[in-house]
């Protein structure tokens, strides 16, 4: 099972909130959270966007093979 750890709950402001301890911190400055029965879950806001995806791609260590694709006739040499 997941690692656990006791962490103490508190008021900011008119807010409850709890210090997330270093091993648990979520990637980015977003979350979102939900309720599921009597547990919080929170959850690393996704980035969204082509670049986000591509930016977590890892690089290709092979090369790709040469294609042999000529361009199409001419309507001329047809």
């Amino acid at each position: 099972m997941d690692e656990i750890r006791h962490v103490r709950l508190f008021r900011n402001g008119r807010n409850q909130a709890v210090r997330i301890p270093v091993e648990f911190e979520l990637p980015g400055d977003e979350a979102l959270m939900r309720r599921d029965g009597d547990r919080l879950v929170i959850e690393p806001l996704a980035k969204r966007g082509l670049s986000a995806l591509l930016a977590s791609l890892e690089p290709l260590d092979e090369a790709f093979p040469e294609i042999v694709d000529p361009p199409p006739a001419s309507e001329r040499d047809l």
